[in-house]
C-alpha cells in the first residue's frame, strides 16, 4: 500500500515511479505522466471571487517542488483522509479521499433557479492508484467508473442536497494513475474496473460517514 504523508496543508502520494493519471485537477490536469498526486488544503479566505487560483497554486507547487505533480484543492480538512484497497483477480487498486460535503449537490433535474451561493466549500478529492496497464482510452473509462462508485458511496451515504439525496459536490475531483499499457477496457465487468470501483466506494463512503458523523450532515464554518 503507498502510504499518503501529510505535512499540513499538504497531502502527498508517491506512487513510486511515474503512471499515467488523469485527472480535472487545477495543476496539470488532463491526461499526464506524473509520479506524485498532492491534495492542498485551503481554507474560505484564500478563495476569492477575483482570485486566480491557477496562478497561485502554481506558485505554491513551485516553491514546494512539485511543479510536475498533478494537484488538487480542498476545503476539507486533509487530516481526515481515508484510505482503501481491492483486489480482484490479482489486479489491484488502492483509493485515497478526503470527503467533504458542505456543499453537496444532486446531479438530476433541478428547479430552474439561479445555483446556489455557498458559504462553504467543501468537496470530494479522489486518488486512485491502479496496477494495471491501460491505454488512455481505458484511463478515460477508469475515470467514469471512479465517478460512479463515488455517486454511489454519497448516494448510500444518506448526505442530501437541496434537490435530494446528494450525489457529490459542486467542486470534487477525481485523479487516477494506472500503469502505461494497451488495454482499453475498464467497465464494471472487469477485474480492473471493478478493483477501482471497490476501492473507490470504501474511501468515499468512510469519508462521507465522518463528516456526517462530525457535522451532522450539516455544514460548518471552514474559515
Amino acid at each position: 500500500m503507498i502510504r499518503p504523508v501529510l505535512d499540513h496543508p499538504w497531502l502527498t502520494l508517491d506512487l513510486g515511479r511515474e503512471m499515467r493519471v488523469i485527472s480535472w485537477a487545477p495543476h496539470r490536469g488532463g491526461i499526464v505522466t506524473a509520479r506524485h498526486i498532492l491534495w492542498r488544503e485551503v481554507r474560505n479566505a484564500d478563495l476569492r471571487e477575483d482570485f486566480d487560483v491557477f496562478a497561485w497554486l502554481g506558485e505554491e507547487c513551485r516553491d514546494r517542488g512539485v511543479e510536475q505533480a498533478v494537484v488538487m484543492l480542498t476545503s476539507r480538512k486533509i487530516a481526515t483522509f481515508t484510505v482503501a484497497q481491492a483486489e480482484v483477480d490479482g489486479v489491484q487498486a488502492q483509493a485515497v479521499a478526503t470527503v467533504g460535503l458542505s456543499n453537496a449537490e444532486r446531479a438530476g433535474p433541478h428547479d430552474g433557479q439561479n445555483p446556489i451561493k455557498h458559504k462553504n466549500w467543501g468537496t470530494i478529492n479522489i486518488a486512485v492508484i491502479l496496477e494495471y496497464g491501460l491505454s488512455d482510452i481505458g484511463l478515460i473509462e477508469a475515470q467514469s467508473i471512479a465517478s460512479a462508485a463515488r455517486t454511489a458511496a454519497i448516494l448510500e451515504s444518506g448526505a442530501m442536497a437541496k434537490a435530494g439525496p446528494a450525489t457529490g459536490t459542486g467542486t470534487d475531483c477525481n485523479t487516477v494513475a494506472a500503469l502505461d499499457g494497451t488495454d482499453a477496457f475498464c467497465g464494471l465487468h472487469t477485474a480492473q474496473g471493478k478493483a477501482v470501483a471497490a476501492a473507490v466506494y470504501a474511501a468515499v463512503r468512510q469519508g462521507a460517514d465522518q463528516w456526517i458523523l462530525e457535522t451532522g450532515g450539516k455544514p460548518y464554518d471552514f474559515g
